[in-house]
């Protein structure tokens, strides 16, 4: 009797801006059988050239240099046929559901562990929607309370904020202190007072409150 063929590995797409937290990534795919990293990206432009590719899965950050990475995950599905498995730092409400909303097949935070992360890429490519505990609470907000579980809206492209100021603001609204919004977005502290600085003379604020209240991440 002939053997059976093998199955082909799955093949992977990692965006993520931070080099080693991508060096760790492809550790944990390197150290399973089964996986084939076919592109790596640090930004949302450098990542739409691996759509060309088509790999059956996309493991992707939201906060990336220039925007959110839930962004690209329309065009990533409008593409080609991979998932879209986002893996962040923030597990706050409005970033979760609105990469949910966004199309994105599940969402693991950053502290999951290397099993959990393979678990999770098995589970999408699987067909299902494996998502952190932290996070999957939002799911159920907004299952009870859809007008509840709402993704707060843009800030107005007038605040003139970049998406790096957005994710800062994120981090704040998930109650990050400077120094973990620092290790969370690959910075230093001293670059997120400059970004703080830059924010308030943006949206004409003094506090933190008052400027996540003015784009709405805080009533």
């Amino acid at each position: 009797m002939a053997d059976k063929a093998e199955t082909p590995p799955t093949r992977i797409a990692i965006i993520e801006d931070d080099p080693v937290v991508r060096q760790y990534f492809m550790r944990i795919l390197s150290a399973s059988e089964g996986h084939d990293v076919v592109g790596v990206a640090p930004d949302i432009a450098t990542g739409r050239a691996l759509i060309a590719l088509r790999p059956d899965l996309f493991l992707m950050d939201i906060g990336l240099p220039d925007g959110s990475g839930y962004d690209l995950v329309p065009e990533i599905k409008a593409g080609c046929d991979a998932k879209a498995l986002i893996i962040s730092a923030f597990g706050d409400r409005d970033t979760v559901v609105r990469a949910l909303s966004a199309g994105a097949d599940g969402y693991l935070l950053k502290d999951s562990t290397p099993a959990q992360i393979l678990d999770g890429i098995a589970i999408t490519l699987d067909g299902g929607a494996p998502v952190s505990p932290a996070a999957a609470v939002y799911l159920l907000d907004l299952l009870r309370n859809p007008a509840q579980a709402a993704p707060a809206p843009l800030p107005p492209a007038d605040t003139g904020l970049t998406p790096r100021e957005m994710d800062l603001l994120r981090a704040f609204a998930a109650g990050r202190s400077y120094k973990e919004s620092a290790r969370d977005l690959g910075i230093s502290p001293h670059t997120v007072g400059n970004h703080v600085k830059s924010i308030y003379r943006k949206l004409e604020v003094r506090t933190r409150g008052d400027a996540l209240r003015t784009i709405g991440l805080r009533t």
